[in-house]
């Protein structure tokens, strides 16, 4: 039987306050048949649940596509519910039924003057009080109400109440964007919060990265001095009349219980302040003052908002060698916790966050810098009292309680995990539990990371969205969760910071008023850094074949290119300027940062790369002249590369572990030198013995580039390293995250410096691309991109005896699993989604031995083609969940025995 169901509208379910002109619409087909490919669909839009009235309808339109399906003439309306649902058909003749029902509703859909409301402020902002300001509202109602709308946006953070209820599940909204230019707005559904009668409107604003502190010189309102507030209350009545609640003088503020709060700093809570929303103990509410600010800048929610995500009860309470009583709460996270007390009225008690203990068992906060994350709550006294934060966060695993009853339990503090609300998408298990949690880790540092924008470490005076670390791990974040609206809405902040030239800035969003010198003035790109404003995009429509992002992006991606052919005196290369060069590379000089492979040819290979990329997208995109173009480019590049870089013999002249890689990652190459660089990359392994020496920018590379030339095992060897510099090895030191420097707690205890020792730092995490992409062996298409064809190509490897993962793609669930059994066999389990088409490449197997669930590979009808490749059968096959059984060629069983006897 074949069903219609997940429906996504621009991949969220149901979403509210869409501004574009064509939302795109998205399902997954189910039949209990192989080889399920659709050979039409219907869509019918509707103003009404049940159909009553058609708005739109497509009628039976003959098209495989299921994915980022616009709706062909046909505009939408401005604060409007739409209902739609979907039938299809498959190419085998069967039919489905209607899909569940699904909606999506549109916007305020305009600039600034689809805004009828005003910006408000507290008059006394900005003074020495730096208590976060409430706002309130009191209104009436005596009519039935059909619906409600609130549709909201702040300059700093805001929090809503109505009639006491904390109104949506969002946190830290409007979010953070390039404020300058882009500010998103926020739509909930308050209907059921209202009442007959009297209703109370109110708000709460924070600082947040508007005008809290950001950076590491303790600078405050970079993007504005004023925190304000800017709100529409659309409420419709049953006799079809509207009335508009808005933000404007007839609003009332006051100062809150919440004295202070900041993202680095903590927050301060006075609970003897706290009141209803009608009336304030210390003072009287007072009128509003009105903020001339623009509304133009103003766009609709993009990316999915960050939630309360999960909740983790502390494993332990210790105390210290020093005295202190500190929480463990088993993980490294991110977010705040939330906890009950009770005492006497005017007692105050503070947390204390941390990532790790010192080698003394005492708290460690060192390597926070300048961030404080300190929470002080000042009790009311009486009752139990309960607390959690408001508008910051803290990235820790240990908590020191301060002021605390002596006898504190467990249960009375809770870990609050936030981060934006992404879909998990991918999962891998191996039989190596250090594997294991390994991939824990990296998830865990992309939970922790990724809270509305993709930030280097969540703990100390930073957070900020750097963009070489995001590019890095841009492909494995996509495995692991839906990174599509996440990356859509901060690559649009990328392009609206790209300088006139067209230069990156190293984070995005960026701090313009930062005028310190170093990393401060962002008035020059890095390479590799810069390269975000090409590689994520491509990445993007790689892994969910999103072609309308690629072509939102590729003006940016053309002036990056041009940015960069503009520098110093030969266009081919890029010689000039700062770079960050192979960051904290472990083949550096003493005291510094940045690792030995020479910059400027670093920069010149992701030159090559961002115009091979570009290249790409140009011909995705139907540009042919622009097409031709960056072609020649790109052979002119790598022709000076090769002058420049690689003597007439072949021989690579910088002689590094990174330099190497990323002339094979990037097909910088002729075929002499080529196999002399796999050859010499092989002995730089070996001359480290056995280690890498790769920093941020080689890394990523690495292991995919030792297992596509002829290096696999050896990638399989540096996985499995327990020393340092290893993967593992932060494993064995008991991270729970990934770690910035391979030695960050050191084999004697010792701790690396603590100006930048970050223990949630995502960047090295991206060998998790290479655990669901070569060990799994998942993989898409790009010319079939959105796993729209889906390549199974697992490459076992000395060290493991079983993997499983799968993928949940914009077309299914993708699964992949390998076994080793007894007697040569090999176990190899896929799962190909409905609608699309499988590669499977069944790894040392001979094809007369190859079963499919007992039968042989001829006498099975849903498969396509079978070739053989070398020591390897590949096979063409339709959707579906298949069983391949067959005997592992006896060379290649004896290689992996002696390999695993070596390792």
């Amino acid at each position: 039987m074949l069903t219609v169901s997940h429906l996504r509208c621009e991949y969220k379910i149901n979403p509210i306050g869409l501004d574009m002109k064509s939302p795109r619409l998205s399902w997954k087909l189910q039949s209990d048949r192989r080889n399920c490919v659709q050979s039409a669909y219907q869509i019918q839009l509707s103003l009404t649940e049940s159909f009553e009235l058609i708005e739109w309808d497509s009628g039976k339109k003959n098209s495989d596509q299921s994915i980022h399906v616009e709706l062909d003439h046909w505009l939408p309306n401005a604060r409007t519910r739409y209902y739609y649902r979907i039938r299809a058909w498959e190419v085998a003749g069967d039919e489905s039924s209607w899909s569940d029902t699904a909606f999506f509703e549109m916007g305020l859909m305009g600039s600034g003057n689809a805004w009828k409301a005003d910006w408000i402020k507290a008059p006394f902002d900005g003074e020495t009080d730096v208590s976060c300001p409430r706002f309130h509202r009191l209104f009436d109602l005596h009519k039935s109400v059909t619906s409600a709308k609130i549709y909201v946006t702040a300059l700093g953070l805001y929090e809503l109440h109505l009639n006491d209820r904390r109104v949506g599940q969002d946190y830290f909204t409007p979010g953070w964007t390039s404020y300058g230019k882009r500010l998103q707005y926020q739509v909930y559904d308050v209907t059921d919060l209202l009442q007959n009668g009297e209703n109370i409107l109110g708000a709460y604003l924070g600082d947040g990265w508007y005008r809290g502190h950001l950076g590491w010189n303790k600078e405050q309102k970079i993007f504005g001095t004023d925190s304000a507030l800017l709100l529409e209350l659309h409420i419709r009545y049953t006799d079809g009349s509207e009335e508009h609640i808005l933000s404007n003088p007839d609003w009332k503020v006051a100062t809150s219980a919440i004295r202070m709060s900041d993202i680095y700093m903590g927050e301060t809570y006075d609970a003897r302040m706290e009141s209803n929303w009608t009336n304030a103990p210390t003072e009287n509410w007072s009128p509003v003052d009105v903020l001339d600010y623009t509304k133009d800048i103003i766009v609709a929610q993009e990316n999915v908002p960050v939630t309360q995500i999960e909740h983790l009860q502390p494993i332990a309470l210790l105390t210290t060698p020093q005295g202190d009583r500190v929480l463990d709460m088993g993980q490294n996270m991110v977010g705040w916790v939330r906890f009950s007390i009770q005492g006497e009225a005017g007692h105050t008690v503070e947390l204390r966050h941390a990532e790790i203990l010192d080698h003394e068992g005492n708290f460690y906060i060192e390597n926070l810098r300048g961030a404080t994350q300190c929470i002080r709550y000042t009790l009311k006294g009486g009752e139990l009292e309960t607390y959690e934060p408001h508008f910051t966060f803290q990235g820790f695993r240990y908590v020191k309680l301060i002021g605390f009853p002596d006898d504190v339990h467990l249960n009375d503090f809770t870990g609050v995990v936030l981060h934006s609300d992404m879909e998990r998408t991918g999962n891998f298990t191996c039989s190596s539990p250090l594997v294991n949690q390994l991939h824990h880790n990296i998830l865990w540092g992309q939970k922790g990371n990724f809270l509305d924008v993709p930030t280097d470490c969540p703990q100390r005076d930073e957070r900020l969205g750097w963009t070489g670390d995001a590019q890095m791990f841009v492909r494995t974040a996509s495995y692991l969760m839906n990174t599509a609206p996440f990356f859509t809405k901060w690559l649009r902040d990328l392009e609206a910071d790209q300088g006139e030239d067209g230069g990156i800035p190293f984070f995005v969003p960026d701090l313009r008023s930062s005028t310190s010198e170093g990393w401060g003035n962002t008035n020059h790109s890095s390479a590799a850094w810069g390269d975000a404003a090409v590689i994520c995009p491509w990445t993007i429509y790689e892994m969910y074949g999103d072609v309308r992002l690629l072509a939102e992006q590729y003006d940016s991606m053309k002036r990056w290119v041009s940015y960069i052919h503009a520098q110093g005196d030969n266009p081919y290369l890029w010689n000039t300027g700062f770079h960050f060069g192979d960051w904290l590379g472990l083949d550096s000089k003493p005291d510094s940062y940045i690792g030995a492979t020479d910059k400027d040819y670093v920069a010149t290979a992701f030159y090559a790369y961002s115009v091979s990329l570009t290249h790409k997208a140009a011909e995705v995109l139907g540009h042919a002249d622009d097409a031709a173009y960056y072609d020649k480019l790109h052979d002119n590049i790598v022709a000076a590369f090769q002058d420049e870089f690689v003597t007439p013999s072949g021989k690579i002249a910088v002689p590094t572990q990174t330099a190497h890689v990323l002339a094979l990652q990037f097909d910088l190459l002729d075929s002499k030198a080529r196999n002399r660089t796999i050859d010499q990359l092989g002995k730089l392994v070996a001359d480290a013995g056995n280690h890498l020496t790769t920093g941020f920018v080689g890394t990523p590379y690495l292991n995919p580039v030792l297992s596509d030339t002829g290096h696999h095992n050896l990638a399989y060897t540096l996985l499995f390293q327990e020393d340092y510099p290893s993967w593992l090895y932060q494993v064995t030191q008991g991270a729970t995250t990934v770690w910035e420097h391979w030695d960050g707690i050191r084999e004697d205890g010792s701790l690396w410096s603590a100006d930048m020792n970050s223990f949630n730092h995502y960047a090295y995490g991206a060998i998790g691309e290479w655990l669901y992409r070569y060990v799994a062996g998942i993989n898409t298409d790009e010319h079939q991109p959105g796993f729209r064809i889906v390549h199974i190509e697992p490459k076992p490897g000395p060290g493991l005896e079983w993997v499983e993962a799968n993928l949940e793609t914009m077309y299914g669930p993708v699964a992949s699993s390998w076994y080793r059994r007894e007697n040569n066999q090999m176990d190899v389990r896929v799962t190909i989604p409905a609608n699309t088409t499988g590669t499977i490449l069944l790894p040392g197997a001979e094809v007369q031995t190859v079963l499919e669930n007992g039968k042989p590979l001829d006498q099975v009808s849903d498969i396509h083609d079978v070739q053989t490749q070398g020591s390897d059968v590949r096979i063409v096959l339709g959707s579906g969940s298949y069983l391949f059984i067959y005997k592992v060629l006896e060379a290649d069983q004896e290689v992996h025995a002696q390999q695993v006897e070596s390792v």
